[in-house]
């Protein structure tokens, strides 16, 4: 399944404007990755619902502590939930998992299954994320057939513990150095999202910004608007 589709929000203003693989720069605007430290007494898939109803554009289901059961019967209704809102739908690591209810795609770490036998197990049609702090292992990447690079820690963040610290410079020498789509990550909120601007990146991946606020679909509405400003003022320069 390709992850275009006829709904995605149209923002070619901003500079966005292509799709380049499985899926396009539009849709990798508002990337929004799950954690359940923050459900307080409320399901996971309340939690994404609100935050797409808040406009986010992609959603990267991770989950560390699940066994694989309850892992599988989370993505399906996950998946069964982006679908009705037309948004392309990953999983963070579990290629397995991923071919198994036949997501959109997955989303692999330097430490996991490398890009190449992902695309081997899953096919051309799916999408590819890879997570990268290097030119070098972004290049890597793209050859290997990723469709798009998540870069960072671009700020400190507490989200993950071994997260390393990519400079803003990295980051702009990441994205002129490949054709596919940069989304930066980590430790991005509102408040600091537009210091990204002119680095070359057509989005954001936040965990914390979406789902630990209190009120989720405000705060992916205010985010997701912040981004678009950001990436307007990336075209501007």
């Amino acid at each position: 399944m390709n992850c275009g589709n006829d709904k995605v929000p149209e923002i070619r203003e901003t500079g966005c404007d292509g799709r380049r693989g499985n899926c396009s720069e539009e849709e990798l605007l508002l990337y929004a990755v799950t954690d359940r430290s923050w459900l307080n007494g409320r399901t996971l898939y309340e939690q994404v619902e609100r935050a797409l109803k808040g406009g986010v554009t992609f959603v990267q289901l991770r989950e560390k502590n699940l066994d694989d059961e309850a892992f599988y019967q989370e993505a399906l209704k996950i998946k069964e939930l982006c679908a009705r809102y037309h948004v392309p739908f990953v999983i963070n690591d579990r290629v397995d998992l991923a071919a198994r209810i036949d997501a959109d795609g997955v989303h692999v770490g330097q430490s996991d299954m490398e890009a190449l036998d992902v695309r081997k197990t899953l096919g051309p049609d799916k999408i590819i994320g890879v997570s990268a702090q290097t030119v070098e292992q972004a290049l890597k990447a793209q050859e290997h057939g990723a469709d798009y690079l998540g870069v960072g820690a671009v700020f400190p963040t507490g989200s993950k513990a071994d997260a390393v610290e990519v400079s803003h410079e990295t980051v702009k020498e990441i994205c002129r150095a490949v054709d596919i789509p940069v989304i930066a990550i980590g430790g991005i909120t509102r408040d600091n999202v537009t210091e990204l601007a002119g680095s070359g990146i057509c989005g954001i991946a936040v965990i914390s910004a979406v789902f630990a606020q209190e009120d989720i679909e405000e705060a992916a509405r205010a985010l997701r608007k912040k981004t678009e400003e950001t990436v307007r003022r990336e075209a501007a320069g």
